[in-house]
């Protein structure tokens, strides 16, 4: 009772063929396809671009604006 037999199955995939007809499953399969090679483009590119980031440093700046506390005696 709890797991499915190929009757099962069977008939789902004759519902899904009802529903989608044959020539749409290939197409949204296509767009699937195209929209996870577009997902690791993207990322691969967000790999890329961070490996060229780079921090500008001076040596000769110095920070300004520090103040000592006087102490009470």
């Amino acid at each position: 009772m709890g797991s499915f037999s190929i009757w099962h199955w069977m008939i789902v995939l004759v519902i899904v063929l009802l529903v989608f007809g044959r020539g749409k499953i290939p197409e949204l399969m296509g767009d699937m396809a195209k929209g996870i090679k577009s997902f690791k483009k993207g990322m691969a590119d967000d790999d890329v671009a961070d490996d060229k980031r780079t921090v500008e440093h001076r040596a000769d700046e110095t920070v300004s604006g520090v103040k000592e506390k006087a102490s009470k005696s």
